[in-house]
Order: C-alpha cells, then structure tokens, then sequence
C-alpha cells in the first residue's frame, strides 16, 4: 500500500520492520540523522516509541494508524483509513506539539494511573488486542478495583484527592473517540490532570457516552486541573502507562509538559486550538 500509494516524486522512501518491544524506537534512533521523515505505522505505543527517539529534533514524525485505539491520530485529523493516511504525508502539513514526561519518560498522548493504567496492565497480557477486547476486561475488573488516595502538586497548589484513576492528557481522548478532556490542546504548554471519582457501576454506560459525546467535564465524577509540573505521591507503588504501554512505577511520580518539542504531519480536520 506505502509503494501504492506513495509519492514517488516526492519521497525516497526505506520500509524497516520492527520485531518486538522497544525496537521501533531503536530504529528510530538510528535513522533520526538521516532522514526527515520517520513515519509510525502502529498505535500509540508505537507512535510512542518513534517520537521518543525524534523529540526536541528537527525530524518529522508522520503516522499511519494501525492499533487497537489510535488516540493521538484521531485527535489530530489522521484518517483512519491507511490509503488515506499515506497519501496524507505527500502535503505535509506540519505542526509542532507538546509532548510531556513522567519521571523522565516521554509520552505524547495520555498517561495515567489508577483503574486505566491497571486495565492497560491486564490488556497487555491478553492474546487478542482491539476495543471490544479492552471494554471486556474493564467490565471484568471494575467490581474489584478500589479508588486510591493522591497527594497532588500541580504548579505549586495542593490537592488531595481520592480517585478511581487519574489521567494526564495531552490530546482530549484515550482512543476510539473516547475524550477525557475535551478542551485539551497539544499545543498550549499545558496538562490536562484529571481526577476521576469513584462512581456507581450502574452509570459506566452513562460515563462511555459522555466520552463519546466530549461532555465528560460536565460530570460532577470528573475534575480536571490544568497544569505544566505535576507531582503525585500515593500510598503504594503499581502501574501507570504511557500513551496506554504500562510498566511498574514507585509511590512518587512526577509528570512535566515539554512544550512545543515535537514536529508532526497533522490531517486536514485538525483544528489548532491552544486550549480554553
């Protein structure tokens, strides 16, 4: 499909496969001097492992959506379709976000602790990947998950806070139009921190829609704090992920936006928008 439909008059292109965790990143690395176009085919893990290579550089990051959830690809206009998706990297319309860290490490969509990083940990070990697969498993394991209390710093205010999870979006959504925060922007120096409270089973039906239709800041279960240095201590150490990969994190966590770090070829319906 990328010979296909690909400019030939315009790009020189070289396909390169990676074969497990972490190696799209090495790729990356690699070829950053040599190239100015790295594109990403894969999800947000993918997309998280070449941008991690490239960030702060002048190398251009373009992606074609291949995983299970797509959310930074959606909040910035890339079809779904991968014909449509190549043929988007010939204009080459590009913009430069924020990316952010959590203790010390990059991520460019969403991060998160909490019920959606423990989900992220369960669906990592699972056979079959894709939506259907990932609402399976949060039914499975929300009767049995319990809110944490958090010690929040954000830009020097306090807050303590008793969460069913907590998120730090970038974009507004987690993937498949699913939006946490939908007035965040990748393009105002800003963090979107928030605070889901515990609420009844009966109304997780209530809460998929309000993700679905970007009104999920008008629930009194969210709360969401706009920031550029987040800290956050809680009582014991677990999972968080990064951009939806998890791994195993200590009781402290620090989250900080690196503004304007990142050059990427956007599509045609994204709306640059420094937030509100």
């Amino acid at each position: 499909m990328i010979e296909k439909h690909l400019d030939a008059k315009v790009f020189e292109a070289v396909i390169v496969f990676s074969d497990g965790v972490a190696h799209a990143r090495q790729i990356a690395k690699e070829a950053a001097n040599k190239f100015d176009l790295i594109v990403a085919v894969g999800g947000d893990g993918t997309v998280n492992e070449v941008a991690s290579s490239i960030v702060g550089s002048d190398t251009i990051l373009g992606i074609i959506p291949y995983g299970s959830g797509n959310g930074l690809s959606r909040f910035l206009g890339i079809s779904m379709s991968a014909e449509r998706a190549i043929k988007n990297l010939g204009p080459g319309h590009v913009e430069i976000i924020d990316s952010a860290k959590l203790n010390g490490k990059p991520f460019f969509n969403m991060a998160g602790m909490g019920f959606d990083a423990h989900i992220s940990e369960v669906f990592s070990h699972g056979k079959k990947r894709g939506f259907l697969t990932y609402i399976k498993s949060s039914f499975e394991e929300i009767y049995k998950y319990k809110p944490q209390l958090y010690h929040i710093e954000i830009d020097g205010k306090v807050y303590e806070r008793e969460a069913f999870m907590l998120s730090f979006a970038n974009s507004s959504q987690y993937g498949n139009n699913a939006h946490i925060s939908p007035k965040a922007s990748v393009q105002d120096g800003l963090l979107d921190v928030c605070v889901i409270k515990q609420f009844p089973v009966w109304r997780l039906v209530e809460m998929g829609i309000r993700m679905i239709t970007k009104t999920s800041d008008k629930t009194k279960y969210v709360e969401i704090i706009r920031g550029r240095v987040i800290k956050v201590k809680r009582k014991n150490q677990g999972p968080v992920h990064l951009d939806g990969e998890p791994q195993a994190t200590g009781t402290e966590i620090l989250i900080e936006v690196v503004p304007h770090s990142l050059k990427v070829i956007v599509g045609n319906s994204y709306k640059k928008s420094l937030g509100s």
